[in-house]
C-alpha cells in the first residue's frame, strides 16, 4: 500500500481563506436539514474520492443519529431509494449532477425534481451546500489529507 505524503497545508498557509470557506460552509448549509446536508456531503465526498471527508462527515452523521446503513447505502442511493426520501433523492440527484457537472451542466429534469421538493430559497442553499462541500473534496484530494484512526 503506498501512502502519498500531504501537500502543503493550504489552512495554514491562508487561514484568511479557510475563514472564508467556512463562512460560506455555514451560510450555505447552516440552514439545511442537518441529515441531508450530511447525506450530500457524503454523496459528494465518495464520487471525488475524499477519504478524509468521508470519515468527518460519517462521523458527525452517525453523531446526529443518522443509520449506518443509509451512510453506507448512500454510496448507490439510485439502487436503494426505499431508504431515502422523496426529498432526499431530489437533493442527491442534484449532488450528482453538480459534482460530475458534465458538457451541458445540470439537467433540467434533475433541476426541476430538486425544485418540486425544495422552495426557492432551500434550492439555492442546497446548491450552494453542494458546491461548498466539493470545494473541501478538492482541496482535501489536491493536499493529500490523511484519515486520522479513531479510537
Amino acid at each position: 500500500m503506498t501512502t502519498h505524503a500531504p501537500r502543503t497545508p493550504w489552512a495554514r498557509v491562508a487561514p484568511d481563506a479557510l475563514q472564508a470557506m467556512l463562512a460560506l460552509e455555514e451560510t450555505a448549509g447552516g440552514q439545511l436539514d442537518p441529515t441531508l446536508r450530511e447525506l450530500v456531503r457524503m454523496r459528494a465526498s465518495g464520487l471525488n474520492g475524499c477519504a478524509y471527508c468521508l470519515d468527518l462527515h460519517a462521523h458527525d452523521a452517525l453523531a446526529q443519529g443518522e443509520s449506518l446503513q443509509r451512510l453506507v447505502t448512500v454510496a448507490a442511493w439510485e439502487e436503494a431509494r426505499h431508504l431515502f426520501t422523496e426529498r432526499e433523492q431530489a437533493a442527491l440527484a442534484l449532488t450528482d449532477a453538480v459534482t460530475r457537472l458534465g458538457e451541458y451542466g445540470v439537467p433540467d429534469a434533475v433541476w426541476d425534481g430538486a425544485a418540486a421538493h425544495f422552495d426557492e430559497k432551500e434550492l439555492v442553499r442546497l446548491l450552494l451546500a453542494i458546491v461548498t462541500i466539493n470545494a473541501w473534496n478538492r482541496l482535501g484530494v489536491a493536499t493529500r489529507l490523511h484519515v486520522k484512526e479513531r479510537a
